[in-house]
């Protein structure tokens, strides 16, 4: 029992709206402008079209980058589109001209003439895409379609989000519901809201949801600064997209102290995904039940941190609460 409460969490997440946004950032002087002079791809798992050929886009300059949802797209002339998805693993690199894929998790080359776009996969599952489209209409197939969190009006937040009355959680996650926020952000954001992961968005009052939608842009917002001032005239490394930041409020910091009210920060296990919230900033002191360890505690769960301190105090021989570590003796 113990192994479940204390195991950390997936060192791994699909990069979400600022990193991507850090990856156009940091790729749009390097090749806007500029055509790819060859394209090496070393994964028979990755390339998912059979026409266009990747060959159609060398000779033409890359004229525009964007993210379209999690994806990462680069459209050159004849409206080719090279459309990458980097799924849970995936990560690009910048190095010099001519560098061919041949370490064991590179997947593609894209060279230039001044540097080479090297997309790597740190998973055997090879769940990483690339797809090359023409067309508008073909582009838009890969877009899930969910609402721009930044810049969109507090109407067409509001309608969206309440279309499905779904948890908060999963609403924000939900491709189809708002475009780039996965889990990580989301905690984020519900944080900084002081709103509870698992609220319904059909209960959310007029009040509370002005303050995810402020939240929801000011979050990523800042993190898009501060990825992109970070890195400022470098390109991100392998390690330096990750969904457990050190300055993060509640993501990925379970069992330490909230930075607002020093509480410990709680946490849900679904698979491999993990929620992690301020039970006093959130849910009014309210521990949310994690559904595997409450089945095994059954009516022994308490409903506040409170009772999880009168309940085991002293020692019980069953855990401590959610985010409080117990000593080894000695």
């Amino acid at each position: 029992m113990n192994n479940f409460i204390t195991r950390g969490p997936q060192q791994s997440a699909v990069p979400e709206l600022p990193d991507i946004a850090l990856y156009i950032h940091a790729l749009g002087p390097r090749i806007l402008g500029k055509p790819l002079t060859d394209i090496r791809i070393k994964s028979p798992f990755l390339l998912r079209t059979f026409e266009p050929a990747p060959e159609a886009l060398i000779g033409p300059p890359v004229r525009e980058l964007r993210r379209l949802g999690k994806r990462i797209v680069l459209s050159f002339d004849n409206e080719l589109h090279a459309v990458l998805h980097l799924m849970i693993a995936g990560r690009l690199l910048w190095k010099g001209p001519d560098a061919r894929p041949g370490g064991r998790i590179d997947l593609a080359a894209f060279n230039f003439e001044d540097g080479t776009l090297m997309l790597t996969e740190a998973s055997p599952k090879k769940r990483a895409s690339l797809h090359i489209v023409r067309g508008a209409e073909a582009l838009r197939d890969h877009d899930p379609a969910g609402l721009e969190p930044l810049g969109c009006s507090l109407a067409d937040f509001s309608a969206v989000l309440m279309r499905e009355n779904r948890t908060l959680k999963r609403a924000l996650t939900d491709p189809s519901i708002l475009s780039g926020v996965g889990n990580a952000f989301s905690d984020e954001i519900l944080f900084a809201a002081r709103l509870s992961p698992v609220k319904l968005t059909r209960s959310l009052s007029a009040e509370e949801m002005a303050r995810l939608h402020e939240q929801t842009a000011a979050v990523l917002n800042h993190w898009i600064a501060t990825l992109q001032a970070e890195f400022a005239g470098r390109f991100p490394g392998p390690g330096d997209i990750t969904a457990f930041r050190p300055d993060f409020n509640v993501h990925g910091r379970f069992g330490k102290p909230c930075r607002a009210c020093g509480s410990p920060i709680q946490r849900i296990v679904r698979g491999d995904h993990e929620t992690n919230y301020c039970a006093a900033c959130q849910t009014g002191g309210k521990l949310l039940a994690d559904r595997s360890l409450s089945r095994l505690l059954k009516d022994d769960w308490p409903a506040t941190i409170e009772e999880w301190e009168e309940t085991f105090r002293g020692g019980a021989g069953l855990p401590p609460a959610p985010g409080v570590q117990r000593r080894r003796p000695g």
